[in-house]
């Protein structure tokens, strides 16, 4: 599969993904280590993709981004942005909302 299908499939399978560096209990930069942590404190399950584990992932995302650095969050197939967005978001409280709204709790589902 090409690499830019494979970065398709990831972000549209997922309703929020962080690509970055390592892991959020593991992040291999500060960047990446500040928004894994701001994501994490807004309570819901997200995937990651480690793009250091995955070169090629590193290579193609900012064209299909056209977003030069990492990390990047991606919600609902919408890039929010890297670290500094994701931190003034996460401060200024737009941030959980979001992430809430991308990833509904699974009690909230049996309800309606």
């Amino acid at each position: 599969m090409d690499v830019m299908e494979t970065i398709k499939g990831q972000i549209e399978s997922n309703d929020i993904i962080l690509y970055m560096k390592g892991s959020p209990n593991a992040p291999q930069c500060g960047f990446s280590m500040k928004a894994s942590q701001a994501v994490m404190a807004c309570g819901k399950r997200f995937a990651y993709v480690d793009i250091l584990s995955n070169p090629e992932i590193r290579q193609n995302l900012p064209k299909y981004a056209n977003w030069p650095t990492f990390p990047q969050l991606w919600v609902k197939g919408e890039l929010v942005g890297g670290c500094d967005i994701i931190l003034e978001m996460h401060e200024t409280g737009e941030l959980k909302p979001i992430i809430e709204a991308a990833a509904p709790d699974p009690e909230d589902d049996a309800e309606s």
